[in-house]
């Protein structure tokens, strides 16, 4: 087994929202370090990134070069140190691993805690064309109520091109105290638009649910936006005031959750499977480290669970390891496409290097990595359905076409059960 950090971080970039796992504990850690000089600290990260990240090649370049270079420059303050990191960061090409100075720790640490800040968008850089793309708006939020879509392309920031714009750049220049202003103009297909945004506080509840009656009985809904440390929690609770109402089945809804918490999806992985594996990670020397189900399911109750190109990481460790033990169903689109993992490194100083570490594999051996997980039944929206599903008028009834397809097909599937458990009951 390779080394573990206490939480594993498995996530798109996100504004407003969790971007890295456990690292409030790493902070303590941090903060009980003696002071390291400039250089000293630009060999911390070099070091890190050497015996840990994921690509022993790192990126097709020198890297015990690379280090000649950057120590052999003289540094008169931190703050150049952090310019000559964030340059060797960049050298490795992983949108996912990043540095993060001090105040961007502790505002790491503030949103792990729930107190956020912002305007609750969930952000990727585009693969192909590199544009700056909304996953999703976060529900109540800014963004999410002025009427910004997924797959719209952020172009300017407070009049700030983010062309060749670094993502967590953009992430920077959108943050702010809550109640001022940001400036966002989007391309949305030809159309360009400008949207004048005040930054808030931002709620997250990662567990929200309610029941539906249909022809074959009582069936609980359950949408899951994040994969936060309270999100198992509220998951547990959730299933067990659905079990009490005595549904017949479930609908997961993972759409346009950006994932989270490895831990968090471990352990939801668990409330739905009775055993075997969940995940498995390969670190760079081929290690492979398994995850398994802890055994002790909520319930065996039919489930479907709605994706789309937002449902990413943990949300695809989890609906790809109940498809692969078809545990569920899967409707929708095809996922995201995230296979990789991310450790937080806490510094010396209070700053802190995010970094991949691994990638994972569904319990069938799967790379989802740039690929994503195909649904069951490809359900696919029109613009006119995708903005009247984000904006909350139809989501988790019937006039949403990709519940409704879910409810359809759990429908057979519990009526199968019934008719299964008629026929034993014959015999």
């Amino acid at each position: 087994m390779f080394k573990q950090k206490l939480l594993l971080k498995i996530e798109l970039a996100i504004i407003a929202a969790i971007l890295a796992g456990g690292t409030s504990l790493y902070a303590s850690k941090a903060l009980g370090k003696p002071q390291s000089s400039p250089q000293k600290l630009v060999d911390e990260v070099w070091q890190i990134l050497d015996k840990n990240y994921v690509d022993v090649s790192f990126n097709h370049q020198d890297w015990k070069a690379i280090r000649q270079q950057y120590l052999s420059r003289s540094y008169s303050s931190n703050k150049q140190a952090y310019g000559a990191i964030q340059e060797m960061v960049a050298k490795l090409g992983d949108r996912y691993t990043e540095f993060f100075n001090p105040q961007e720790f502790l505002a790491l640490n503030k949103d792990l805690s729930g107190n956020l800040s912002g305007v609750g968008l969930e952000l990727a850089l585009n693969e192909k064309t590199k544009a700056l793309t909304v996953i999703a708006p976060i529900q109540g939020t800014p963004a999410f109520k002025a009427g910004i879509l997924p797959d719209d392309v952020i172009v300017q920031i407070n009049g700030q091109r983010t062309r060749g714009m670094k993502i967590e750049d953009a992430v920077k220049r959108i943050l702010g105290p809550v109640g001022t202003k940001v400036v966002l103009t989007i391309q949305r297909g030809n159309q360009s638009q400008t949207f004048n945004l005040t930054r808030a506080n931002i709620a997250i509840h990662p567990v929200t649910y309610n029941t539906q009656t249909t022809a074959v009985g009582k069936i609980g809904y359950i949408r899951l936006p994040e994969f936060t440390q309270t999100a198992p929690q509220e998951m547990h609770r959730a299933i067990q005031a659905l079990e009490k109402q005595q549904v017949q089945g479930y609908v997961l809804d993972l759409r346009s959750d950006p994932g989270g918490l490895l831990d968090a999806s471990l352990q939801i992985a668990s409330m739905w499977l009775k055993e075997g594996a969940i995940v498995s990670l390969v670190n760079r020397d081929q290690v492979k480290d398994s995850y398994n189900a802890s055994g002790h399911p909520l319930t065996n109750k039919p489930l479907v669970i709605l994706v789309d190109k937002g449902s990413a990481s943990a949300s695809e460790i989890l609906s790809g390891a109940l498809q692969d033990d078809n545990r569920a169903r899967l409707v929708g689109t095809r996922t995201f496409g995230k296979g990789l993992v991310q450790s937080v490194e806490p510094l010396s100083d209070g700053s802190a290097l995010k970094l991949t570490i691994a990638k994972y594999y569904t319990p069938k051996g799967r790379d989802i990595n740039h690929v994503g997980i195909a649904p069951d039944i490809n359900v696919e929206l029109t613009k006119a359905q995708q903005k009247a599903l984000v904006q909350n008028r139809t989501l988790g009834t019937l006039a949403d076409p990709q519940y409704a397809s879910a409810v359809a097909d759990l429908s057979k599937l519990i009526q199968s059960g019934a008719n299964h458990l008629s026929l034993q009951r014959g015999q």
